[in-house]
This record gives C-alpha cells, structure tokens and sequence, in this order.
C-alpha cells in the first residue's frame, strides 16, 4: 500500500484569527499568515529574503479547534491543498489564492509547549492474575 501525502505548509500566523459562520452553522477559520524565505550562501550560511504572505481557512469543527488554539505570532505546521480561484474586482479578473487545511498544529522545532494527555483507562487488574515485573531483564 502507498504512502498518502498531501501538500504541507509552515510559517506563523500573521493576523489575528477569525470565526466565521455560515447560513448552515458550519464554522470557517481564517487567518492571514506568513512564510519567512531563506538563501544560502556559498559558505553554508543562510540570508533572509523577503517574508510571504497568505490566506489559511479550515471548515467545520477543526475550524472551532484552531480558533480557539491559535494566536497572533504562533508558529504552526498545516496539510491541506492549495485552492485557486477568480474573482471580479473594480471590473477585472483577479485570482485568488488560498490554503485549505485539513490539520493544523504548533511547529514542534519553533513552539514550547506543554502536551496535557488524557490517561487511558486501563482494565482492574485481576487479584488472581500474577504480576508482571517492572523491567524486564535483557540477555546480551
């Protein structure tokens, strides 16, 4: 079986995020963000060129996660698709470019944070039931 990839993109959220709903109450979340651009020099150094911006949106619940889990300056990490279309504007055909995310997380290289995790509930051991030792010796 193959491997499903998707585009991805990374960068920091430039604007402050918005939360939008429409006719039917399906969420959509969107935010302006940045992409910082590198070139490497020939001693292995890096130049910073000019920063990108664009157009992020989410759609239905994952739009309210990301609402509520992003600020204004937070680095992130996003898979979704590109999404081109025209629009008419003071009469002339403009095109418009968008990402489209389906997942959207903190950049892991760029973000401290703190993971909170639910415990899995695990099954009562029975009282009948041997008990197994902590570690496990290893022969080498």
């Amino acid at each position: 079986m193959t491997i499903h990839t998707q585009q991805s993109l990374s960068g920091f959220i430039a604007s402050d995020p918005q939360l939008a709903f429409n006719a039917k109450g399906e969420a959509r979340f969107w935010v302006r963000i940045g992409q910082e651009h590198f070139d490497r020099n020939e001693d292995g150094t890096f130049t910073q060129t000019e920063t990108t911006y664009h157009d992020l949106v989410m759609f239905r619940r994952n739009a309210e996660r990301a609402y509520a889990m992003f600020n204004k300056g937070d680095a992130f990490i996003a898979e979704g698709y590109t999404h081109t279309s025209s629009r008419e504007r003071d009469g002339q055909a403009v095109e418009t470019e968008e990402f489209v995310a389906k997942r959207l997380g903190h950049d892991s290289a760029r973000t401290n944070y703190t993971l909170q995790r639910r415990r899995n509930a695990l099954p009562p051991v029975a009282a009948s039931a041997p008990s197994k030792p902590a570690v496990r010796p290893v022969a080498l």
